[in-house]
């Protein structure tokens, strides 16, 4: 659920046409933050998560063949939730991370790499690629828009394409897709 955040690395690549030239993100800069609804029967009970995570490294090359690539450390992945406890933030910070989500260990690392870009209006992109998440390559298409200088935009990844039971206990888990959304810049 947390690997959707890779998706909004994508937005790097969506830097104005012109002469080819790569930039670095700047990754202090830049965030990606993963909203995970909840479903079932007792899902009034539940909560909402929001996930943050730094964008590790990557680099976007603009031009008339715009690229981007974008690496996640997992193991930086940090639930935010402003609502819930600082022990049900630790419990559900414990199982993301863990063997039967992200298995941050394990696979550490989660990366976008783009395949394509296509105009969708002025300073708007749909940007199309591979997202890498616990070993699993699968494509991912992210909206962008460039506004003061910010990347930002949004898309959305199921779950179970990467092979993640969603997690939750009976009557109430995470819903399979997730959002995310994404505000990236450019280093100077």
């Amino acid at each position: 659920m947390k690997r959707a955040m890779f998706l909004a690395a994508a937005s790097l690549m969506c830097a104005r046409s012109g002469s080819a030239q790569q930039h670095n993100i700047d990754a202090q800069k830049s965030t990606l933050t993963i909203h995970v609804g909840k479903t079932g029967a007792f899902s009034g009970f539940g909560h909402e998560h929001e996930v943050r995570a730094p964008i590790h490294n990557g680099t976007a090359e603009t031009g008339s063949h715009p690229a981007v690539e974008i690496h996640v450390d997992a193991r930086q992945l940090r639930v935010i939730d402003k609502d819930a406890s600082e022990k049900d933030r630790a419990e559900v910070q414990r199982t993301m991370l863990g063997p039967e989500v992200l298995d941050s260990e394990q696979h550490q690392e989660i990366v976008f790499r783009s395949t394509a870009a296509e105009a969708a209006g002025q300073d708007r992109w749909t940007l199309r690629g591979n997202l890498t998440l616990l070993g699993q390559t699968r494509p991912v298409t992210a909206q962008v828009t460039l506004k003061d200088g910010h990347y930002t935009g949004e898309a959305a990844v199921k779950q179970t394409d990467f092979g993640i039971k969603p997690p939750g206990k009976a009557g109430v888990r995470a819903k399979d897709e997730v959002k995310i959304a994404f505000d990236v810049q450019m280093a100077s």
